[in-house]
């Protein structure tokens, strides 16, 4: 399996030359770009086209919130509806992880809304960011704990995620007959309904292992089982299929 290419779009030198460093010594990741600014970053990520960008929010000139909106347009504009899918495997998109220490909800919902994959605080353990790296690349959202409840509150509500012009709406309704039989026919122990909640709730793995008084090995078996049984890609699909079924309120 080849490295997943990452550039940075980071203004500030120290927090930037640390990242470098620190993905540098990761197994599987290579730092293939960096840049100062939205200016630059843009023309970044246009030449070098990498499998994940690592975006700040705060940027100088154009902020990560309009680069992540500004490559989705160029990404749109360069699908070809013609391509076979043998060549759309091939060309996968660079995909958008937020790395920021902007964790209010007017910057969380515009991030999604601009198309962003996954979003993370600058606080973040680098155990955690890798993860965060990999599973983005992977093709699943990942979203720090601290803005889950941002992300499952306006899923709930069925608020517009907006900035500008530009609206999005995300609603959850009832499940498909499919998943309904799927929970009927393997139901959550009651053990995998409180990790599910907690899951809900935004908390981390090591977070729930406090609150149930059970290991973080315990804990990520039952994340792994409840993925499988709600056939969810990831925590925040679970989170979503959890609240349409009504597992959680």
């Amino acid at each position: 399996m080849s490295d997943i290419r990452v550039a940075l779009i980071e203004d500030h030198d120290v927090v930037r030359i640390g990242l470098r460093t620190a993905l540098q010594a990761q197994d599987g990741i290579d730092v293939v770009g960096e840049a100062v600014n939205g200016v630059q970053g843009l023309k970044l990520l246009e030449n070098i086209q990498p499998d994940v960008a690592l975006v700040d929010i705060g940027l100088p000139g154009i902020d990560g919130i309009e680069i992540t909106r500004q490559l989705r347009k160029t990404q749109a504009k360069d699908e070809k509806p013609e391509k076979d899918e043998d060549e759309k495997s091939e060309n996968v998109k660079t995909r958008v992880l937020i790395l920021t220490m902007q964790g209010n909800e007017e910057s969380v919902l515009a991030a999604f809304a601009a198309g962003a994959d996954s979003y993370c605080m600058k606080d973040i353990a680098m155990e955690q960011l890798v993860e965060a790296i990999r599973a983005t690349h992977s093709g699943s959202s990942w979203i720090d704990p601290t803005i889950a409840n941002i992300v499952l509150r306006q899923m709930r509500q069925s608020i517009p995620a907006s900035r500008d012009d530009d609206k999005r709406m995300i609603e959850i309704g009832a499940i498909d007959s499919e998943l309904e039989k799927v929970i009927e026919t393997y139901p959550l122990t009651e053990r995998e309904l409180e990790v599910l909640e907690s899951i809900v709730a935004g908390c981390s793995n090591e977070a729930i292992a406090g609150r149930l008084y059970i290991t973080v090995g315990t804990v990520k078996t039952h994340v792994r089982n409840i993925l499988s049984k709600l056939c969810a890609n990831d925590r925040t699909e679970a989170a979503v299929r959890a609240l349409r079924s009504g597992l959680v309120s």
